[in-house]
């Protein structure tokens, strides 16, 4: 909830965000479409950077806080060279960055903190690696001793091996007499 007031409060009540734009419309139309509630301080249409061309989206700000209210008011849902325009506040423009992904700070804030968390992150891995090889040595210990009971059950309970033995020793006891 009071995340929300805070974004209630953020909104630019004078900018508005258009969007839904034809690719036709450009900043001179998009001005003229609007003239109509009032005086326009500022009609911007940001492009991409690959096509050179806007985003469908653009921003008009006015002069008066009632103009921008009445043209939200009357455009959105209107049609514009066939699309249906959504019109909108505009949020403040924010800079990508910071640790809070889209912040309003600029991406070196955290710098600090961002060595901290490589730190913590490095000592992480040593610790994990440490635990994995100190598990490897334990099962290895642990797969010997299973071996070596297992070879001395089969030197005490096989009875072949033990009728063999008894079979040696009658053998050795009989041609020494």
């Amino acid at each position: 909830m009071a995340q929300a007031a805070q974004q209630q409060q953020a909104v630019q009540k004078n900018t508005l965000y258009v969007g839904g734009l034809a690719e036709e419309v450009n900043e001179s139309i998009l001005h003229a479409a609007f003239i109509p509630f009032g005086d326009i301080k500022d009609v911007k249409t940001p492009l991409d950077q690959a096509t050179q061309k806007h985003r469908s989206f653009g921003f008009v700000t006015f002069l008066e806080r009632e103009d921008a209210a009445a043209a939200m008011d009357n455009m959105d849902g209107a049609e514009l060279y066939g699309r249906v325009l959504t019109v909108n506040y505009a949020l403040p423009e924010r800079i990508k960055g910071g640790e809070q992904g889209w912040a309003a700070q600029p991406i070196w804030a955290d710098a600090d903190t961002w060595f901290e968390r490589q730190q913590q992150e490095e000592e992480m891995q040593r610790i994990q690696a440490e635990n994995k090889a100190a598990m490897q040595a334990a099962e290895e210990l642990h797969r010997k001793k299973m071996a070596q009971e297992r070879e001395g059950e089969k030197e005490d309970d096989d009875p072949m091996a033990r009728a063999e033995a008894e079979a040696l020793q009658q053998q050795q006891q009989n041609t020494s007499s």
